[in-house]
C-alpha cells in the first residue's frame, strides 16, 4: 500500500504503538541514546514511563546484555525517578552508595508499584545514617540484600522491619571469600545481619534463598522454622555451617515446603535420617557437593516422596546401589530434570538402566546432566538419545579429558543426528569433550544443518573452543542464528531453570 502511493517506508513513519513496541526492547543506556537522536524520540523516551520499568544501577551489569545507568547526579536522579518511572517501576537495584534516605523516599512515595529491590551493601566500608528514615517502599514482593563482611546492617534494617510485610520472596546473599574453617576464624565470622527478626517481620515469606552466608547454621533454620508456615522453597546453596539438625522441626513445621536446596552444605548422615521424609510435601531437591554416604542415601531415598528435581553432581555417596533404588521404588517416575554429573561411583551398567529401560523416567525427563564419565562414549548417547522425546536441556561429555585419559576420540556427528531426529523440543545442548576428543567428519556442516533445522527451539549449543566450535558457529551465523553456538569459557549449561521456584530463586 505504501509502494503503490510512492510513500517512504522510513521510521519516521512508523505509527506511536509500533516505535513504542520496538523502544520496549532496548536497555536504559539504549533509551538515553535514541533519546539525542530526535525530538519525537526524545518524547517518546521520557513521556512513555513503561520503558522504565527495570533500572539497573551497578556497575556490573555493564558487563551484561542488561546495561546500567551511572549515576553521576543524585538530585537528577531522583527527578527521574519521581517523573520517567513514577507508577511503572517494578524492579531496581540500588548500589551502596546510592542507598540513601533521599532515594528511598522517594521510591516509597513515586513508586507505588515497586515489586522486587536489591540493596547491594557487598562493597560498604561504611553505612549512611538512616535514623530519619521514615518512609521505604511498602508494597514489595521480592527483597534481595547483598550482605558486607564489615558492616552491620542492624541500625538499617531496624527502620524497615514494619515494611516487609508483604514479601514472598527473600534473598539474603552472604560472602565467600573467607570460607570458616578453623575454629579461630569462626570467632571472626559477625553476623552482620539478624535473620530472626526479618522472619517476625515478614510472616508471609515462600521463598527464602539464604546463599554463600558463612554464619547461617541450624540456630537460624529453627528460626526460620518457627515462624514461616507458608514456606515452600529454601535454598541454603555454599551455607556451610548447615549439618541439618534443624530439618525434623523444619520439615514438620513448615508442611508446605516443596524445594530444597542444600548445594555444598555440610549436611550430616545421623539428622538427615532423623526426619520422616515420607510425610512431607518435598518433590524438588539439591545435594550437590555434599558428603552423604551411601547407606545414609539409601536409608533418605526409601522413605522421600517421589521426586520431579533431583541435582547429586559430586556425591560418592550416589552409587548404583542408589539409582538402583530410586528405579526399583519408582521415586524417579514423572521426574522433570536429573543431574548426575561427576557421580564415580555411578557405572554405566546403572545409567544404561535408567535411560534405555525406564519409560516411566525417560518419557517425562526434561533435562538431563551427566557429563565427568571417561567410559561414556557416543554410541551410549545415541542409544538413549532415542528414549528423551521431551527433553529440553542435555548435558554431556566430559571437560578436561585429557586428565581424564579417554583412549579414543568421541564421534559427533552421530549424536547430533540423534538430537535431531528424536529431541524437536531441545532448548539447550552442551557437549564439554575438548577438541582433542571431539572426532567429526569431513560432512559434519550436513549433521549440523540437520540439528539446526530440525531443533527451531535451540536457544544455546555449548562446545570446546577448537575448530569444530567454529566450524558450527559459521553454520549458525549463516543463517542469521549468530547467538546460539557459545564456548564452554564462556557459557555454562545447568538444569536449574527447571525447577518451579526459578523465576522466583534469581537474583542479581
Amino acid at each position: 500500500h505504501l509502494q503503490k502511493h510512492n510513500h517512504l517506508t522510513t521510521f519516521q513513519s512508523l505509527p506511536d504503538s509500533i516505535i513504542l513496541l520496538i523502544f520496549s526492547y532496548l536497555t536504559p543506556p539504549d533509551l538515553i541514546r535514541c533519546s539525542r537522536v530526535c525530538r519525537r524520540w526524545y518524547l517518546f523516551v521520557t513521556h512513555n514511563q513503561q520503558l522504565w520499568r527495570r533500572l539497573f544501577l551497578r556497575p556490573e551489569c555493564m558487563n551484561g546484555h542488561i546495561g546500567a545507568i551511572h549515576v553521576r547526579h543524585i538530585e537528577s536522579f531522583i527527578h527521574l525517578l519521581g517523573t520517567r518511572c513514577a507508577s511503572s517501576l517494578l524492579y531496581i537495584d540500588l548500589p551502596v552508595e546510592l542507598i540513601t534516605i533521599e532515594i528511598l523516599r522517594e521510591l516509597a512515595l513515586r513508586c507505588p508499584n515497586l515489586e522486587y529491590l536489591t540493596l547491594d551493601f557487598s562493597t560498604a566500608m561504611q553505612l549512611h545514617d538512616f535514623s530519619d528514615l521514615n518512609e521505604f517502599p511498602y508494597n514489595l514482593k521480592r527483597l534481595c540484600i547483598c550482605l558486607s563482611e564489615v558492616i552491620f546492617l542492624e541500625s538499617f534494617m531496624r527502620r524497615i522491619y514494619g515494611y516487609l510485610s508483604s514479601l514472598h520472596t527473600i534473598h539474603i546473599i552472604g560472602t565467600m571469600e573467607k570460607p570458616c574453617i578453623s575454629p579461630q576464624e569462626d570467632a571472626d565470622n559477625y553476623e552482620t545481619i539478624n535473620i530472626s527478626k526479618i522472619k517476625a517481620n515478614a510472616p508471609n515469606l515462600r521463598v527464602i534463598n539464604l546463599y554463600g552466608i558463612n554464619f547461617v547454621d541450624d540456630s537460624h533454620i529453627e528460626v526460620i522454622a518457627s515462624g514461616c508456615i507458608h514456606l515452600q522453597c529454601l535454598a541454603l546453596n555454599y551455607c556451610i555451617k548447615i549439618c541439618g539438625t534443624s530439618f525434623k522441626n523444619l520439615m514438620t513445621r513448615c508442611g508446605k515446603l516443596q524445594c530444597l536446596l542444600l548445594q555444598n552444605t555440610g549436611i550430616q548422615d545421623g539428622p538427615m535420617l532423623a526426619v520422616d521424609w515420607s510425610t512431607t510435601q518435598l518433590s524438588e531437591l539439591d545435594l550437590s557437593s555434599t558428603e552423604l554416604s551411601e547407606k545414609a542415601l539409601l536409608e533418605f531415598f526409601r522413605i522421600v516422596p517421589k521426586l520431579t528435581y533431583l541435582a547429586v553432581p559430586f556425591c560418592d555417596g550416589f552409587t548404583d546401589k542408589v539409582l538402583n533404588l530410586l528405579i526399583d521404588l519408582g521415586k524417579l517416575n514423572g521426574c522433570r530434570a536429573l543431574d548426575l554429573s561427576n557421580t564415580v561411583n555411578l557405572n554405566i551398567e546403572t545409567m544404561y538402566r535408567l535411560l534405555l529401560s525406564s519409560p516411566d523416567i525417560t518419557q517425562r525427563l526434561e533435562a538431563l546432566s551427566y557429563t565427568g564419565h571417561a567410559c561414556i562414549t557416543e554410541q551410549f548417547w545415541i542409544d538413549a538419545i532415542r528414549f528423551l522425546h521431551k527433553i529440553k536441556i542435555l548435558i554431556m561429555g566430559t571437560a578436561h579429558s585429557w586428565f581424564r585419559q579417554i583412549s579414543r576420540r568421541i564421534h559427533i556427528d552421530q549424536i547430533l543426528d540423534a538430537c535431531a531426529i528424536h529431541c524437536p523440543n531441545l532448548r539447550r545442548l552442551e557437549i564439554q569433550w575438548d577438541p582433542e576428543t571431539v572426532g567429526f567428519s569431513s560432512n559434519s556442516s550436513k549433521f549440523i544443518d540437520h540439528l539446526r533445522i530440525r531443533c527451531t527451539n535451540l536457544l544455546s549449543f555449548v562446545l570446546s573452543d577448537g575448530p569444530y566450535y567454529e566450524g558450527t558457529k559459521a553454520n549458525f551465523e549463516r543463517a542469521e542464528r549468530s547467538s546460539v553456538v557459545r564456548t564452554t569459557t564462556m557459557y555454562q549449561t545447568s538444569i536449574i531453570s527447571t525447577l518451579s521456584f526459578y523465576n522466583e530463586l534469581r537474583f542479581n
